[in-house]
């Protein structure tokens, strides 16, 4: 059942990265975690925005607690949650800035 639905998962996750993206957001990076749990996905997602301070990250994350852990670690580490996209799993992500709070 697992691998039937991960498989399903990598099947819509092609198909969304393939698409255009039609938010107005521009993302100076993207970042596709795929089915990254929440433990893995925030250690590099916070090395990955410190490399960037006042840049748009787009994180595409599939784990089914991404919509609450993602805006939960924006607000925690003061990194300010832009844009979400349940459709395509997709989070925009502006990195702080060393002065910001």
């Amino acid at each position: 059942m697992r691998v039937r639905h991960a498989r399903e998962r990598a099947a819509i996750l092609r198909i969304i990265c393939e698409e255009m993206n039609n938010t107005a957001i521009d993302a100076d990076d993207v970042w596709d975690a795929g089915g990254m749990g929440c433990g893995e996905l925030v250690i590099h997602l916070k090395f990955r925005l410190r490399e960037m301070p006042g840049k748009v990250l787009r994180l595409i994350a599939l784990d089914t607690g991404a919509p609450a852990d993602i805006p939960a670690y924006c607000r925690m580490t003061g990194n300010r949650l832009e844009h979400t996209d349940t459709e395509t799993c997709s989070y925009w992500i502006r990195a702080k800035t060393p002065t910001s709070n």
